[in-house]
């Protein structure tokens, strides 16, 4: 989803004055926990984790957003006091629009086909935390993670040879940390899951075989 493509850049700038494209090499922030920020984040092409730094020091992976999703705070009352809960990390190149509060609102309240798109990939981020907190409550961490795998496969996966490869590398903890699990379960599991054919990985790389998709998406 590109939005910006209707009109000439120069349009936009003189509708919105703060909008800017921008891009960010791999492991950079959009911003970090604690910073304050009254801006929006569009992302046009790449990934990007939220994670929650915990007052131990650990970090908790939250989500992954994709390509056209929207970061940012529609916060009642002083939007330029937002104190931001989470760090927003560019997993691989990420290109992104940013606006101001107040250009935001505008391009929402005057555009409505953009309004509508904004809505759905609202709701399509509720929708992902409602399912992952019912997981969490009614499945075993075997369940949750093949769900996950799926779910990462769908996203930003590629077709290889033996099913999905993930174009992301992630982690056994950032893995856990989006199933609601430990990270030594999850090292047994996926463990488990290789011995059975299941999927293969390395540090940088994991390959979800069609074998372990079929088994809750039998499409």
């Amino acid at each position: 989803m590109n939005p910006f493509l209707s009109c000439t850049w120069e349009t936009w700038k003189k509708e919105y004055p703060s909008i800017q494209l921008a891009s960010l090499p791999d492991k950079a922030f959009l911003y970090r926990q604690g910073d304050r920020c009254s801006s929006f984040f569009w992302i046009k092409n790449g990934i990007v984790k939220l994670s929650h730094l915990t007052k131990q020091g650990n970090e908790l992976t939250l989500t992954l957003l994709k390509t056209g999703d929207i970061i940012g705070y529609l916060q009642v009352g002083d939007f330029t006091n937002q104190i931001m809960e989470e760090n927003a990390q560019a997993l691989g190149k990420v290109d992104f629009y940013r606006l101001e509060y107040i250009d935001f609102k505008k391009l929402i309240t005057s555009q409505a086909n953009l309004s509508w798109q904004i809505l759905e990939s609202v709701y399509a981020h509720k929708q992902q935390i409602e399912r992952k907190l019912r997981a969490i409550l009614t499945q075993s961490v075997e369940q949750r993670l093949i769900v996950m795998l799926l779910e990462l496969a769908k996203l930003f996966g590629i077709r290889c040879m033996h099913g999905y490869a993930l174009e992301i590398s992630l982690t056994q903890q950032e893995l856990a940390d989006l199933v609601g699990a430990s990270r030594p379960v999850i090292s047994t599991i996926m463990n488990q899951f290789r011995n059975r054919g299941m999927l293969d990985y390395t540090r940088e790389h994991i390959c979800v075989n069609d074998t372990a998709l079929s088994l809750i998406d039998p499409r």
